[in-house]
């Protein structure tokens, strides 16, 4: 089989760092062979730093960035990163916030004025940001009507019960309604600092746009970052009636943290195991039995901290037969460890996976900024591809065994659910 990756040439674009005297830093990559770029700012700041009190608003302040500024009001914002053909988002995650636009490289300074403009002089007017309180309050509802993300919170918030990586990014209804655009405002001055800042910019753009970037970000103020809580995996067990037709399952263990030495054969066990139609999950609980349309397995990594899992939706009927298959499925790979030809497909398809990935000067610019973030340097795609070839099937099974620990496994239901012994049973718990 030829080789997916080949020698690094010299022609090879590659990404390079620029660092700021107030510590914050730009990585950039120039593909001159494209027309359009792709900008980030990522800030390491998320709901894994907020105060029990102040619970939500990490994403509040998302979602005032583009509530309007001092300049230009929410509509005119929109207009104008219209007027560019620009498209620009944002999202919040446990341990960071990003604000991104992807446009044509031509335009790109006005794009990165407007991105600028909403980073350093939203308004946060207190009208906005009482309406945009309802739309957020919405969200939490519908995350609560919908069962797959209703029963990964659950367990997420047993399994980090007392942290705040446990708590929901969304916030809650009492610790949003004291927030105020005051709030917000101090709590991005406090926490909006150099040193906790990525700025990522892949595709078409000049030296000057570069200039530009950093004469901006250079005039931030320089100030200490915040500090991540240290947060613990802990087994647990919970269940949530609703009245649906599915019930949705997952168990969980704990999982190797960001950045760890064996996450290429972590990923390639989560592959063998429940990722695709090939997976083993797959093919025995849906294609050899019939007992559901969605299974997956899933392996979540942060600072310090992680978890792994399995997801099932299903019926009631047939929910406790499907757990004794998940069961026999693991311990399968515990006793056994995988195959050679599952090996060696799953490091192609991985690999193959990534290559496509960093085609998208979106997804390139975020592969980027996450780099930096946890590494503090660029992984190469030679580096990855040289990764997953190490990995063996020793490695993997070494994985399985250090993973799949019974005594720390952590199930969540939600639905018609049953008593938690029954649950227990079926899994082979004490």
């Amino acid at each position: 089989m030829p080789a997916l990756f080949t020698t690094p040439r010299k022609d090879r674009p590659m990404v390079e760092k620029i660092t700021l005297d107030n510590g914050l830093r730009i990585v950039h990559e120039r593909l001159s062979h494209l027309r359009s770029c792709a900008l980030g700012i990522w800030v390491e700041s998320g709901s894994r730093h907020e105060p029990e009190e102040l619970c939500g608003i990490s994403h509040f302040i998302e979602h005032m960035l583009f509530k309007g500024t001092e300049n230009r009001s929410a509509a005119q914002l929109a207009a104008d990163f219209d007027a560019v053909g620009g498209n620009v988002n944002a999202f919040t995650t446990k341990e960071h916030t990003c604000y991104y636009c992807r446009t044509l490289g031509e335009y790109l300074p006005r794009a990165a004025e407007l991105l600028c403009d909403m980073y350093f002089n939203s308004s946060f007017d207190e009208a906005a940001v009482e309406l945009e309180r309802g739309v957020i309050l919405e969200e939490i509802d519908m995350y609560e009507d919908t069962p797959d993300d209703l029963v990964n919170e659950e367990m997420f918030s047993a399994i980090y019960d007392g942290y705040k990586l446990g708590r929901p990014i969304l916030g809650f209804e009492e610790t949003l309604e004291k927030m105020t655009g005051e709030t917000l405002k101090h709590y991005v001055s406090e926490n909006y600092t150099p040193r906790n800042t990525v700025i990522s910019l892949v595709g078409s753009y000049t030296d000057e746009d570069l200039a530009s970037l950093a004469e901006v970000f250079g005039r931030m103020e320089d100030k200490p970052a915040p500090v991540i809580e240290e947060s613990h995996y802990k087994p647990a067990f919970t269940l949530k009636k609703k009245d649906i037709e599915q019930n949705h399952l997952m168990l969980a263990f704990k999982g190797l943290p960001i950045g760890h030495e064996d996450r290429y054969s972590m990923q390639v066990l989560n592959a063998i195991l429940g990722s695709g139609m090939s997976s083993r999950l797959f093919q025995r609980v849906r294609e050899q039995n019939g007992l559901c349309y969605t299974i997956y397995s899933f392996s979540t990594a942060y600072i310090g901290t992680g978890a792994c899992g399995i997801y099932v939706a299903l019926g009631r009927d047939t929910e406790l037969k499907a757990l004794r298959l998940i069961r026999e499925v693991v311990d399968e790979i515990l006793r056994d460890g995988v195959t050679e030809s599952e090996l060696e497909r799953t490091k192609t398809q991985l690999k193959s996976s990534i290559l496509m990935s960093l085609e998208s000067t979106t997804s390139r610019m975020s592969t980027m900024a996450r780099n930096e973030m946890v590494y503090g340097r660029p992984i190469t795609e030679e580096e990855i591809a040289n990764g997953f070839d190490a990995v063996t099937l020793e490695s993997v099974h070494n994985v399985a065994k250090c993973i799949f620990d019974w005594a720390g496994a952590s199930f969540s239901a939600v639905g018609k659910v049953r008593e938690e012994s029954e649950y227990k049973e079926a899994l082979g718990l004490r």
